[in-house]
């Protein structure tokens, strides 16, 4: 005997609500490279987590700050350098971060660069 389930059974939380998978096909295009300007776009909210699309123009920076919460840095596009706990990195295509709850950081743009940060509620 297995406990699988045909296509006309849908899995319900507690609530009785649908337990749906979230899917965003591509990030790239969500959010565009504005001239002289950092723009941002919530592109999802999901249990336990927020994403947040950024774009950076040349030269253009998040200054120090903190995070309420923790939080996954990921450049989609471009270079960044990411400051925080007294190391600098380069963040670029494929590389990923993370930042504990209250650690200050600042990002910035050495070129038109496009990040997703991930902030994971508790």
């Amino acid at each position: 005997m297995t406990n699988e389930t045909t296509s006309n059974e849908t899995a319900t939380a507690s609530s009785e609500q649908p337990i749906v998978m979230e899917f965003i096909d591509d990030l790239g295009p969500m959010v565009e490279v504005q001239p002289e300007a950092t723009v941002s776009r919530t592109v999802m909210q999901v249990e336990g987590a927020n994403v947040v699309l950024f774009s950076f123009d040349k030269g253009q920076e998040l200054s120090e700050h903190t995070a309420a919460m923790p939080v996954l840095v990921q450049c989609l596009e471009g270079h960044l350098k990411v400051t925080g706990g007294g190391r600098t990195v380069d963040l670029v295509p494929g590389g990923i971060l993370h930042f504990p709850t209250r650690l200050p950081h600042a990002v910035y743009a050495e070129e038109a660069s496009k990040m997703m940060l991930i902030m994971m509620r508790r």
